[in-house]
C-alpha cells in the first residue's frame, strides 16, 4: 500500500518569527517535495492569552518570503478548531482505562515524596476518582519494558517506560495539554513524518505512548539539531536576534537567508556552501543531518547575504533596494524627502554600492549624500579628518576643480591628486578632507565616481560650507 507522506509545520503565533522555526518549515518543505507528499501548516492557537491574529499573519509572511507561498501548502488549519476531537480522544483513554483523574497538587506530590524534584508518584492511579473541577486527567504509563523512538537522525533512542511518570493529558477544566492535542491533530490530519527540533525529543515517548494506545501507528520521526548562539547556548527571543522579520527588515535576501538555514546542521556535496536552491531541493537527505548543535553565525550570514547582493543582476539589485529607498511599514523611511530622491541618479551609482554593502539598509548611509540637501556630518568623521592644513587643501580643491574642463572621475582624481602632491601628500590623504565635506563620512562609495553624479555645483557648494566651518 503506497502512503502519501504528510509533513506539518506547527508553529504557534505568539511572536516573531523564529529562524529555528524557518529551519524547520524549510526541511519540512523540502522533504514532502522530494517525498511527493504534502506539506501541513497548523497554527497552534490554543494559548488564548498570548495568541494575536498579527502573529498568525505574521507566520504566513515570512513563510512567503523563504518561498513556501500560501498556495503550496494545505491549511493554515487552527488547533483551536479541533477541541471536540481532543476531548474525545481524552475520553477513549479515560474509558479503556489508559488515562485517570488526579486531584493532587504539586505541594501534596512533594509532601509525600519529600522531594519537589520527584515526579509524580502515582497516587491516585487507583483511587477511581470521577472527573471533578480541579482534576487533571493522567496518562498512565507502562510499568515496565521500553519505548523506542525510531528517528531518522538520531537511531532508536530508548526510553524504561518506569521512568516516564504518568503525565496530565487534560486540565482540571477538561482542556488538554500540548502532548494530547500535538497527537490528536496528526492524527487527524494523517501526518506520516514529524520533522520538528530537538527540544521536543524528551515528549516523543510520551507521544507515542498515546499514538499506541489510541489504536494509531505512530509517525516516523526526525529530530532536527538544536539551534545555538556562539557561546553554544539555544537561541532565545530574550537574549539573542531570532526573528526572521528582523533580518528581512535589516536586508537580507530570502535567497540567501534559506541557503544559510539549511546549512545548520547539513551541509551539501562537495567543498561548497553557497549553492542554487535547486541543489538543495535535490540533495538534502534527513539521513544525513548532523544531531550535533547547530551554530547560528551571525557574521557568516552576513558575509553569505553580501555574496548573494554581489551575484544580482544591477536591475534586481535596484529593485532589491527600492524599500530601503522609500520606507515601507517595518522599514523606517531614508533621511531625505520622496521629492529630492532621483531614480536615475541611484541606477547611476548602484554598481558601485552593490560591491560595498553586505545587507541591503546600507544603501542608505552609502548614498544618502546624492538626495539630502546638505550632507549628513558624522563629527567623529569630522574630527578625523579635518586635521591641520584642512582648510588650505579644500581651498585649492575649490579653486581646482572650478578650473576643470571636464566634470568626470577621471579629471576629478588627476586634480585633487596634483592638490596633494603641491602639499606633500598622497592621494589617501588629500581625499579625506573632500570626502567628508561632501558626503558627510570617512568612508563610502568611489570619491570621484560620487562627485561626478553629485555635479559641480552641489559639490563645490559643499566645499565651500565646509572650508566656511573651518576658518
Amino acid at each position: 500500500m503506497v502512503v502519501t507522506v504528510r509533513v506539518r509545520f506547527a508553529p504557534s503565533p505568539t511572536g516573531m518569527f523564529h529562524v529555528g522555526g524557518a529551519r524547520s518549515a524549510l526541511q519540512n518543505w523540502i522533504y514532502a517535495k522530494q517525498q511527493g507528499g504534502v506539506f501541513v501548516l497548523r497554527i497552534e492557537d490554543t494559548d488564548a492569552a498570548r495568541n494575536k491574529p498579527e502573529w498568525t499573519e505574521g507566520i504566513l509572511s515570512a513563510l512567503d518570503w523563504i518561498g513556501i507561498s500560501r498556495d503550496s501548502y494545505e491549511g493554515p488549519y487552527f488547533q483551536s478548531s479541533y477541541a471536540q476531537e481532543h476531548r474525545a480522544a481524552a475520553a477513549r483513554l479515560h474509558d479503556s482505562g489508559r488515562a485517570y483523574y488526579c486531584d493532587c497538587t504539586r505541594e501534596a506530590v512533594q509532601a509525600r515524596t519529600g522531594n519537589q524534584y520527584t515526579g509524580y508518584d502515582g497516587f491516585c492511579r487507583d483511587r477511581g476518582l470521577p472527573p471533578g473541577e480541579g482534576r487533571a486527567l493522567r496518562f498512565r504509563t507502562p510499568d515496565e519494558g521500553t519505548t523506542v523512538v525510531v528517528d531518522l537522525i538520531r537511531g532508536e533512542p530508548t526510553f524504561e517506560n518506569k521512568l516516564i511518570e504518568d503525565f496530565v493529558i487534560a486540565r482540571g477544566d477538561g482542556s488538554p495539554v500540548f502532548l494530547l492535542a500535538n497527537v490528536v491533530d496528526d492524527m487527524t490530519m494523517g501526518i506520516t513524518h514529524v520533522i520538528r527540533a530537538e527540544e521536543h525529543l524528551p515528549n516523543t515517548p510520551k507521544q507515542q505512548l498515546l499514538w499506541d494506545a489510541l489504536g494509531v501507528k505512530p509517525p516516523v520521526w526526525a529530530h532536527v539539531p538544536v539551534v545555538v548562539n556562539e557561546k553554544r547556548q539555544k537561541l532565545s527571543k530574550r537574549r539573542d536576534k531570532v526573528a526572521l522579520e528582523a533580518y528581512r527588515d535589516e536586508g537580507y535576501l530570502a535567497a540567501a537567508m534559506r541557503n544559510y538555514l539549511m546549512l545548520l546542521g547539513w551541509a551539501p556535496s562537495g567543498d561548497r556552501e553557497i549553492v542554487p536552491w535547486s541543489v538543495i531541493e535535490d540533495e538534502f537527505r534527513l539521513s544525513e543531518v548532523n544531531p550535533s548543535p547547530a551554530f547560528f553565525d551571525e557574521k557568516k550570514l552576513r558575509a553569505f547575504n553580501g555574496e548573494y547582493i554581489r551575484a544580482l543582476p544591477v536591475e534586481e539589485f535596484v529593485e532589491a533596494c527600492r524599500p530601503w529607498l522609500t520606507g515601507t511599514g517595518t522599514i523606517a523611511p531614508p533621511p531625505w524627502q520622496p521629492e529630492e530622491f532621483d531614480p536615475a541618479v541611484f541606477a547611476a551609482v548602484a554598481p558601485l554600492a552593490q560591491t560595498r554593502i553586505a545587507v541591503l539598509s546600507e544603501i542608505v548611509p552609502n548614498v544618502d549624500f546624492l538626495f539630502v540637501a546638505t550632507p549628513l556630518i558624522d563629527e567623529a568623521a569630522w574630527t578625523k579628518a579635518m586635521k591641520e592644513g584642512s582648510a588650505e587643501l579644500l581651498e585649492a580643491t575649490i579653486a581646482a576643480f572650478e578650473a576643470v574642463d571636464s566634470w568626470d572621475a577621471q579629471t576629478l582624481k588627476a586634480t585633487l591628486e596634483a592638490v596633494g602632491a603641491e602639499r606633500g601628500l598622497k592621494l589617501g590623504k588629500a581625499q579625506a578632507p573632500v570626502r567628508v565635506a561632501v558626503t558627510g563620512r570617512t568612508v563610502g562609495l568611489p570619491l570621484f565616481e560620487s562627485l561626478e553624479v553629485l555635479g559641480p555645483e552641489r559639490t563645490l557648494t559643499r566645499l565651500r560650507a565646509a572650508l566656511l566651518r573651518l576658518v
